[in-house]
């Protein structure tokens, strides 16, 4: 795979402030504010900054967390998964494999069949709607 790469200035211009401050620096979004938090639409969840596919909205589920979750990645090379002991705790962030944005977190309290919990945030993310059929 080849990785997508900018400087911090074009990332800076190619990203609202939001956007940067999460996906470039591992900020978070605040719970409840994100704008697919609660969207039910059928579709493909892309990086915003890479634009590459990362989930299917047929993996989202409402975890009543604050933050977009899903139960899967589109393919498991979509991410990295890297220990994250920031804050006092011990997390598994997740990134784009792609570009290294920083998405939100991995936990195992999902539900089946994989038992897992992608915690994401909205900024990271670019819905794109599945056609009507």
């Amino acid at each position: 795979m080849t990785k997508f790469t900018k400087t911090e200035e074009e990332w800076k211009a190619m990203l609202d402030p939001e956007q940067y401050n999460v996906c470039r620096l591992k900020a978070t979004e605040r719970p409840f504010t994100g704008k697919y938090n609660s969207t039910k639409t059928d579709g493909v969840y892309h990086c915003v900054c890479c634009d590459a596919a990362l989930f299917d909205s047929t993996t989202k589920f409402d975890s009543g967390c604050g933050w977009p979750s899903f139960y899967a990645p589109i393919e498991d090379s979509a991410m990295v998964e890297i220990r994250d002991t920031s804050h006092g705790m011990i997390r598994t962030e997740v990134t784009c494999a792609t570009c290294d944005a920083h998405l939100g977190h991995v936990f195992p309290d999902g539900p089946p069949p994989t038992g897992l919990r992608y915690c994401i945030n909205s900024v990271c993310l670019n819905l794109v709607p599945r056609a009507a059929e």
